[in-house]
């Protein structure tokens, strides 16, 4: 994640912040995405050799061959990644960790300043991070070398060869399978227990998710092409029933149910933020509210974060520090929840967003180029998502699924500073597919609209500075395109003039980027070409028909009302002036940089009112929701959502 203070540190109240000299950053003040050196390549890519040795291991270590494969797949989806670590540190098909080795090829990042409460009626939380010492890490990040030891194959080899990396996993299995007293059957049923122990949860409900998702592998069946070419397929088994009564006998400890607001699918618990008062009348990190009685829930926030799952948890007990709802763990899926839905917390950089919105962390040990985030940790995240839908009423749409790179900047001093996370290397057409939304087209040709939806695994634009400024990121897929000022590869990258920079390929410039799941305007179309409105300009990316970056689409956009020549694009939909009772402040509402001009149209995510929750004291006595006259509709404007007043568009059908 990536920040910069809204307020200079000159400006009266305004706290310095404390920086750590390797911080380990979560919801809110780091960049998304750093990098080590790129990885070694698959030392044999023949299409078959992946699928014979998930055969071989099979054979060697006496574990079901469809055992193996479906851990893998809910592991990495049997991906390579170039030999390069997960965002936990996992390596290879199988995600054996070696967080250690990940961390020492990694170089931090520690200038991320932003005010995640995003709202300056209050000063900017001041964080100061630790590092956890090396030997602080737990079981989970250490696999790889146990697999050394059960295999003889050395480390290295294990990291970077596909075949070793899954004889290491074959043997963490039969070892668990052993420990439990389990004979190496060739029955998959027979492996519910060793499964949920190889999860690395020390949980039985995390564990006992993470085995249910393997054997739902096993019983549906898979067949894929990995990143590196390869050809796996796992048969169906739709009639398989594991012994799940194995995991009475895994020793794992029980997780109490406390109130966490968590589906029953997943494995949640409730570890809170803390809330309590400190300093000159100063509290953090959240704020007490009665949502959604008082105020929608717009929207949920997708983050990642860089830093361990115990350090995570460590700042988000840090009332100094901010916070967000909910933290995902990598290696397993496991859930914790920190702030209650009906409260308001710090994540989003900007205090209107963060008052309609649910914010989700993503573990993230480090990222780089070829960092990718584990099916468990998606598919326990989707699940979430789709609760937290149901309950509250939120579309499952880009316009409501935000990243933490599509939050507006509230202010035009806040836009350069705002944060690039995700990155683009998540995967929102997997995600949308395990969230039952997948990306489709629903209109022809003519029906005004696009959305955004390259192949992730092909489409591999270009990106400098994962690891050094200006070097090239290893080649890697990626969710979004890249847009031009004309039909040429050769033309001007789109100017972001809130930015006040020239725009780049760096991995954490979003000026010139569109990202899968978005929705734009058509503006033209030359040959392999389509234009889309954005930032106020025509914005080029490529689109051929044989290998299409986009889908057709159809639906309500918004125009400049007719006589205006343009009008004002704003960071937050705040009420007028006249709306706020003695008391109560008024936040200025000025618009952005940025304008829609007359002829313009961009795609309408939501319709809403002018509303500010004022909250600026520890005691909630004084909380209120302002709501005012004036109704605002949320855009998608550039990489990033934005709002205009209702009464300056006409909302309008994008078909022509």
């Amino acid at each position: 994640m990536r920040g910069s203070a809204p307020d200079s540190p000159s400006t009266p109240g305004h706290r310095h912040l404390r920086r750590a000299a390797v911080p380990l950053a979560a919801a809110a003040l780091l960049l998304p995405l750093f990098g080590a050196a790129p990885a070694q390549s698959a030392p044999d890519s023949s299409p078959g050799r992946l699928q014979s040795a998930f055969a071989s291991a099979s054979a060697e270590y006496h574990v079901p061959q469809s055992v193996l494969l479906a851990v893998s797949y809910l592991q990495s989806r049997w991906d390579y990644h170039g030999g390069a670590p997960s965002v936990s540190g996992g390596y290879g098909p199988m995600h054996l960790t070696d967080a250690r080795t990940a961390i020492a090829g990694t170089e931090h990042f520690a200038d991320g300043t932003e005010d995640a409460r995003g709202d300056s009626s209050r000063p900017a939380p001041h964080p100061e991070t630790k590092v956890p010492a090396e030997s602080a890490l737990p079981a989970r990040l250490k696999t790889l070398s146990k697999a050394a030891r059960l295999t003889g194959i050395p480390a290295t080899k294990l990291r970077t060869d596909p075949a070793a990396n899954v004889s290491g996993g074959a043997a963490l299995l039969a070892a668990e399978q052993r420990r439990l007293g389990e004979p190496l059957s060739a029955d998959p049923a027979e492996w519910y227990g060793a499964v949920a122990r190889f999860s690395g949860a020390d949980d039985t409900a995390t564990a006992a998710s993470y085995a249910d998702d393997v054997y739902d592998v096993l019983r549906t069946g898979e067949r894929r092409t990995t990143d590196a070419g390869q050809r796996v397929a796992l048969a169906a088994e739709p009639g398989l029933a594991p012994d799940t009564a194995q995991l009475s006998r895994t020793g794992l400890r029980t997780v109490r149910d406390d109130g966490a607001e968590c589906p029953k699918s997943v494995s949640c618990e409730w570890l809170p933020a803390a809330y309590a008062q400190f300093g000159d009348d100063d509290y953090g990190n959240h704020d007490l509210g009665d949502r959604p009685a008082s105020q929608q829930i717009k929207y949920i926030v997708i983050h990642d974060t860089e830093g361990t799952w115990d350090g995570v948890l460590n700042l988000i007990q840090d009332p100094t520090y901010v916070s967000w709802n909910y933290t995902i763990r990598s290696t397993d899926g496991l859930i914790a929840q920190h702030v209650k839905a009906k409260d308001v917390a710090w994540h989003a950089g900007n205090w209107d967003v963060n008052a309609r919105s649910i914010g989700i962390e993503h573990e993230a040990f480090l990222a780089e180029p070829d960092a990718w985030f584990t099916e468990a940790m998606y598919r326990s995240s989707a699940r979430l998502v789709k609760y937290l839908s149901t309950r509250y009423g939120i579309p499952l749409d880009r316009q409501h699924i935000l990243g933490h790179d599509n939050v507006p900047g509230p202010t035009a001093s806040t836009i350069p500073g705002m944060h690039t996370d995700p990155g683009p290397y998540w995967d929102w057409a997997h995600y949308f597919q395990l969230l039952g939304h997948p990306f489709k087209k629903t209109a022809g040709r003519q029906g005004g609209l696009v959305t955004i939806r390259p192949d992730y695994a092909a489409n591999q634009p270009a990106y400098t500075g994962c690891a050094t400024a200006g070097e090239p990121c290893a080649a890697h897929g990626s969710s979004e395109v890249r847009l031009y000022s004309d039909h040429d590869v050769n033309a001007p990258l789109i100017t972001d003039v809130g930015r006040g920079t020239t725009p780049t390929i760096d991995v954490n410039d979003v000026s010139s980027r569109a990202s899968t799941g978005q929705q734009y305007a058509v503006a033209d179309h030359w040959g392999d070409w389509t234009a889309i409105w954005y930032l106020g300009q025509k914005a080029w990316f490529q689109n051929p028909a044989k290998h299409p970056a986009a889908v057709s689409a159809k639906g309500l956009v918004i125009t400049p009302k007719e006589g205006l020549t343009s009008i004002p694009v704003y960071g937050r939909a705040y009420p007028e002036k006249s709306a706020y009772p003695a008391g109560v402040p008024a936040p200025s509402v000025v618009p952005l940089p940025y304008t829609v001009p007359a002829g313009q149209k961009y795609v309408v995510g939501d319709e809403m009112p002018g509303e500010y929750y004022y909250s600026v004291t520890f005691t909630p006595d004084s909380h209120q929701v302002v709501r005012g006259d004036d109704l605002y509709y949320e855009i998608q404007y550039g990489h990033r959502v934005e709002f205009v007043r209702a009464a300056d568009v006409t909302v309008e059908n994008s078909a022509s």
